[in-house]
């Protein structure tokens, strides 16, 4: 029998639960779909609250280097304090990997809740820059030192008068960052079969960063235009705000968002709630040597050990990472188990306070669901 390697990070919060949810569907899966001959050899690594416990440190370097060797990894979520504190785990990966593509892919499952009318009209996917934007954005504190002289020289050599009680914050968006961003996307749209790509922005008001973002975008599209591949996509742009009326009014008009890192984190969690929310949303974060999937909710630690929540997102992001290796039979059994699964009305409570008459079940009972309804 094939073993095939692939690295996990339990997570914190809920992680726990998550991952004895989803464990043995993925395995099982693998089993399944190729008759006994591969399974799954997985690889734990350590990272976030269980590292630090253990470890005494967030992310070991034995973490990072096995995620280097094996070139892809699965994790769960990990807690990012709101406030003080370490800035993110999750943008230390992206960042120290160079994950520059954020893929969340949002389509609609018949059965799943939705506040809109026509939800099967959803099949969208929303690909953010990861690594810059607010992702490389730095801050000063209000009332400190440090921002006291950087207002002093905002006033002093560019006469621009804030007041010294102001925080300030800044945004870097690069030409190099944002076109191999695009250069990735539109070669996926190609390889994929997607026909539109809309850039979302704030370029009306930040002009130089968005603005430049929405510049280069079409640049970029304008290269590929002179190969034939690059003729079968269109490219239009639309204003960041404007953009979350119309995904509510009219889901059917988009395929692709390009987003900066800032306006794609608000999309993605926005598009989810019209297929039943995050917790049916998967995300992968991509570069050119290593991938890391990863479900798009937080860690939720107040439903810690409660057994509740919804782990389809780590299960979907689990899919991701099985087409990525060529497990793609794998991946299409779960998601066949997945549609039996709900169209029966098994959910887990997130799901089920969305629809009527649905008695959720836990997160473990869902689990075995989904093997039970395993062709």
């Amino acid at each position: 029998m094939e073993k095939i390697k692939i690295p996990y990070i339990i997570g914190d919060g809920t992680g726990k639960d998550i991952w004895n949810a989803s464990r043995e569907v993925l395995e099982e899966a693998v089993i399944r779909a190729y008759n006994h001959e591969k399974e799954i050899e997985w690889v734990y690594l350590l990272a976030g609250q269980n590292a630090l416990e253990q470890k005494g440190v967030l992310l070991p370097d034995e973490t990072l280097h096995t995620i280097r060797e094996i070139k892809f990894a699965i994790k769960g979520p990990l807690t990012t304090p709101v406030g003080g504190g370490f800035r993110s785990m999750n943008v230390y990966l992206r960042q120290i990997f160079d994950l520059y593509v954020c893929l969340r892919p949002i389509k609609y499952i018949k059965g799943l809740p939705s506040p809109i009318k026509n939800p099967e009209r959803v099949n969208i996917i929303v690909f953010r820059e990861n690594t810059e934007d607010v992702y490389k954005g730095i801050e000063w504190a209000a009332e400190t030192e440090d921002v006291r002289k950087l207002i002093d020289f905002l006033k002093e050599s560019m006469e621009i008068d804030l007041p010294y009680d102001s925080g300030i914050g800044i945004k870097p968006i690069s030409r190099k960052g944002t076109e191999r961003f695009v250069n990735w996307v539109l070669n996926y749209a190609i390889t994929h079969g997607r026909k539109k790509i809309t850039i979302v922005h704030k370029g009306n008001i930040m002009k130089y960063t968005e603005g430049a973002f929405r510049a280069w975008a079409y640049e970029v599209y304008e290269r590929f235009m002179k190969d034939s591949a690059g003729k079968e996509i269109m490219v239009n742009d639309i204003i960041a705000d404007n953009m979350f009326m119309q995904i509510i009014l009219r889901p059917e008009e988009y395929d692709i968002l390009l987003c900066p890192n800032l306006n794609g984190d608000y999309l993605s969690d926005c598009c989810a709630a019209l297929v039943g929310g995050l917790g049916v949303a998967p995300g992968a974060n991509i570069g050119d040597e290593i991938a890391i999937f990863e479900p798009t909710h937080g860690s939720a630690p107040k439903y810690a050990g409660k057994d509740i929540v919804n782990p389809l997102s780590f299960i979907f992001s689990a899919c991701m990472l099985f087409e990525h290796i060529g497990l793609k039979e794998a991946k299409e059994l779960i998601e066949k188990a997945v549609e039996k699964t709900i169209s029966e009305g098994i959910m887990t409570y997130d799901l089920a306070r969305l629809s009527h008459g649905i008695q959720p079940v836990k997160c473990s009972e869902f689990g075995r669901a989904l093997i039970e309804r395993m062709g």
